[in-house]
């Protein structure tokens, strides 16, 4: 039987912590995505495919702020070099959301844009979280 105080039990909450960020964080950046694309498409008037462009990009600031403060809380300042690496692996993912979403609207023109959104971020969540924790928020062993 496990102690409360035991070492697993720490690693347990430590891991469903980290967890529970990761989603507060795609969260986040998945609202400032939905918000900015059904802004566009509605109030703008903006083709779909299009709009999801702007707020791919809108959606990347914000969850690269998200995940380096609550994911991962880092205690370095930002740096160019790793909002770089989360460009690098964020564009990688929003490429696989994004084909999957205009694949999604291609094969099903009468979907709802946000559906196709909702689909294609879910596949694209596993490939999100593997990028950041071992590209752009990696930690380097000695520091």
């Amino acid at each position: 039987m496990q102690r409360i105080g035991s070492p697993n039990t720490a690693a347990r909450r430590s891991r469903l912590r980290h967890g529970l960020a990761f989603l507060l964080s795609g969260g986040l950046a998945f609202m400032a995505d939905a918000l900015t694309l059904k802004a566009l498409t509605v109030l703008v008037g903006l083709n779909p495919m299009l709009a999801r462009l702007f707020a791919i990009s809108l959606a990347m600031l914000v969850g690269w702020l998200a995940h380096r403060t609550f994911t991962f809380a880092l205690q370095v300042p930002p740096s160019l070099a790793e909002f770089l690496r989360y460009a690098v692996v964020g564009w990688s993912v929003a490429a696989v959301n994004y084909g999957l979403f205009v694949l999604i609207l291609l094969l099903w023109p009468a979907a709802e844009p946000l559906l196709a959104l909702v689909v294609s971020s879910l596949f694209a969540t596993l490939f999100a979280y593997l990028g950041m924790r071992y590209g752009a928020f990696r930690v380097e062993r000695g520091r």
